[in-house]
């Protein structure tokens, strides 16, 4: 055997061992999430601090919501995270933690309820979670990773392999872009999305636009997880 399949062999190997970590992280998460309750989630970058306008908003918007009787879940860490566990916490709602071990900016903040702040190593195990538990996404100003949980939820519900919930983008100045690229770009001019793919993603300014359209939703379908 040369040296290039030894380590190779030894690199499948520890894949195997590796899903024990991974079916303990699903076990985990799925024995903790489904004793919480509707939640909604709200994304958006780490990298913007209080006195932000949109970390401002995301507290209003988390507040909003726990007073609708939702709790909040976020990626658990600094930014817009921060701002709706910091929503949820002040108006006495229930707070969650998806926290994830990143190299110079997660750390867990502390807004989030202490017997709901859960830890993951596995990216797609998380995202699981945020995807079966959540009611809906509300999508603040973000980067890659935003973007990366915006879409892949976009494209799991067009695919119908979880069910339809709201997805709200807030701050039409920060998206309108990215919305007219995928209309004018994508479904009209190369037709790769579906003029009615656009119809599962809503963009408003305030929180109270999000809640009228988590209500609008919400008072025709029932609250389950997705899947």
């Amino acid at each position: 055997m040369n040296k290039h399949n030894k380590n190779w062999n030894e690199i499948k190997t520890n894949d195997s061992w590796a899903l024990f970590k991974i079916m303990s992280e699903f076990v985990q998460g799925y024995e903790r999430m489904s004793q919480i309750g509707p939640c909604v989630s709200v994304f958006g970058s780490a990298r913007l601090k209080p006195g932000d306008k949109y970390y401002e908003l995301a507290v209003k918007v988390a507040n909003k919501i726990v007073e609708q009787g939702y709790g909040v879940i976020t990626g658990g860490g600094p930014g817009i995270m921060e701002a709706g566990n910091k929503g949820a916490h002040l108006g006495g709602g229930t707070s969650v933690g998806l926290n994830i071990d990143l190299p110079f900016e997660q750390h867990f903040n502390p807004y989030i309820d202490s017997d709901k702040n859960l830890n993951f190593d596995y990216f797609f195990v998380r995202k699981v979670m945020f995807v079966k538990y959540s009611q809906g996404f509300v999508v603040m100003p973000g980067g890659f990773g935003t973007l990366d949980e915006l879409f892949e939820a976009i494209t799991l519900i067009q695919t119908h392999k979880i069910d339809k919930f709201p997805i709200i983008l807030v701050g039409k100045e920060f998206w309108s872009g990215l919305i007219n690229w995928i209309k004018s770009t994508l479904s009209e001019q190369f037709k790769t999305v579906s003029p009615g793919d656009l119809d599962l993603i809503a963009v408003v300014d305030t929180e109270d636009e999000v809640i009228e359209l988590l209500d609008q939703f919400y008072n025709q379908y029932d609250l389950s997880p997705n899947f």
